[in-house]
């Protein structure tokens, strides 16, 4: 019996050496492999804080993009209502009035005057009837203004003449008569 309990003894402690020896091998594996994976996850978790930070620049870069987008045409509708009412110095219309219309969030403009809410367009129109200066003057001219001579539209000379080899007291004439439309027309008559 006692060589029985040998050969067990001998037997459980090949196992448990065997046992100890792979448990060893595994923890020495995994503690190779160990930095290579921190490593790995540290470039991941890197890659994606990059991503998540670019993302986010995109989002914001759209958000401001639209927001110009939509300013820009709240400030061509105004001008072109602005146009449309007849206004001359549409610039000069457009500085007074652009700050009291907005867009809701339904994306309609409207001017706020105190707490009522009117359209934009009535509002412009009111402004307009309101500030006649921006609107052109009814009478040309004023003090220190010449007299312009009228013409009746009808040509002197008739440019579907004009040929080559024409007699030169024709031609002097059609020179004469292009010269008084170019400076009639430089002076703004």
């Amino acid at each position: 019996m006692e060589e029985q309990q040998e050969a067990d003894v001998k037997a459980v402690d090949v196992r448990s050496v065997i046992r100890e020896a792979i448990t060893e091998f595994v923890n020495a594996e995994q503690a190779k492999a160990e930095p290579a994976y921190k490593a790995e996850l540290v470039e991941e978790r890197r890659r994606r804080e990059e991503l998540e930070r670019r993302l986010n620049e995109v989002v914001e870069e759209n958000r401001r993009s639209r927001q110009l987008a939509e300013e820009l045409d709240r400030q061509s509708k105004i001008c072109n209502e602005l146009q449309r009412l007849g206004v001359a110095k549409v610039d000069l219309a457009f500085k007074a009035v652009k700050d009291d219309i907005q867009r809701t969030s339904d994306g309609r403009l409207v001017a706020r005057a105190g707490q009522n809410e009117m359209d934009a367009r009535e509002y412009l129109s009111q402004f307009v009837n309101e500030n006649p200066e921006f609107l052109p003057a009814r009478i040309t001219g004023g003090s220190g203004v010449g007299a312009s001579p009228r013409t009746t539209g009808v040509s002197a000379a008739d440019l579907d003449k004009l040929k080559p080899g024409m007699n030169a007291e024709e031609l002097e004439r059609i020179r004469q008569e292009i010269a008084r439309v170019a400076s009639q027309t430089m002076r703004g008559a």
